[in-house]
C-alpha cells in the first residue's frame, strides 16, 4: 500500500515585538477599564448606602422633633393626664378648644396638662340627648389643643386637633356620668381658625 505525499506543515509565524507590545497594551487597558468600572460600582453602592442611612436618620430626627400628645387615664376616667410622647419636650401651657355644642369657652392650663371630665360632662350629655345617640354608639369629641413647649432650649408651639373617646356610664338612681377613655391625634399642624377645624370635625 503506497503512502500519499507527505503533508506540508503550515509555517509558524511568530509575532513581532510590536504586535506583542500591542496585545499586552490591550490586555492592560482592558484590566484597567475593568478595575475602574468595579471601583465606580463600589463607590456608587457606597454613596447609595450612605444616602439611605442619611434618609433614615433624617426621618428618625423628624419623628423625634414631632410633637405628639399621649393621654393617661386617671381617677377612674375622670381625668386624662396629657404629656408629650418625647421626654425632651416639656409642656408649658395649653389652650383647649371644644365644639360649641359641648363647651362655649376655652380652657387654659399651665404646668398641669390634662382634660377633666368636669369640663365636658354637662355638654356631652346634652349633646348626646340632642343627637339621640344610641347607647352602644362609640362616642368621641374633637378637642383643639394649642400647646407651648420647650425643646432643646427653644419655645415652640403646636396646634392640633385630637379626639377624646368617652362613654356614658349609668348609675343607679343618679343618672349617667361621663367616663373618659383615651385620646388620639386627628389632625396635626392646624393653621388658621382652630375653632373652625374643631367644629368641622364635630359635624363629621
Amino acid at each position: 500500500m503506497s503512502e500519499g505525499p507527505p503533508r506540508r506543515r503550515l509555517p509558524i509565524r511568530w509575532l513581532t515585538l510590536a504586535e506583542t507590545v500591542g496585545i499586552l497594551a490591550l490586555i492592560v487597558a482592558g484590566l484597567g477599564w475593568w478595575d475602574n468600572h468595579r471601583e465606580r460600582v463600589e463607590q456608587d453602592s457606597e454613596r447609595a448606602a450612605a444616602a439611605r442611612t442619611q434618609a433614615v436618620q433624617a426621618r428618625r430626627e423628624a419623628a423625634r422633633s414631632t410633637f405628639l400628645l399621649v393621654g393617661e387615664l386617671g381617677d377612674d376616667g375622670q381625668r386624662l393626664r396629657l404629656r408629650s410622647a418625647h421626654a425632651d419636650q416639656v409642656i408649658q401651657t395649653q389652650t383647649l378648644v371644644f365644639p360649641a355644642a359641648v363647651r362655649g369657652d376655652t380652657v387654659e392650663t399651665t404646668g398641669n396638662p390634662r382634660i377633666d371630665r368636669s369640663w365636658l360632662e354637662d355638654g356631652l350629655k346634652k349633646a348626646d340627648r340632642d343627637r339621640k345617640a344610641d347607647p352602644g354608639e362609640e362616642r368621641r369629641v374633637p378637642v383643639g389643643v394649642v400647646t407651648t413647649y420647650v425643646e432643646a432650649g427653644e419655645m415652640k408651639t403646636d396646634r392640633s386637633v385630637y379626639v377624646v373617646a368617652y362613654n356614658l356610664k349609668n348609675r343607679l338612681l343618679r343618672g349617667s356620668t361621663v367616663k373618659l377613655e383615651g385620646v388620639s391625634l386627628l389632625r396635626r399642624g392646624v393653621g388658621g381658625d382652630l375653632k373652625a377645624a374643631v367644629e368641622a370635625a364635630w359635624r363629621r
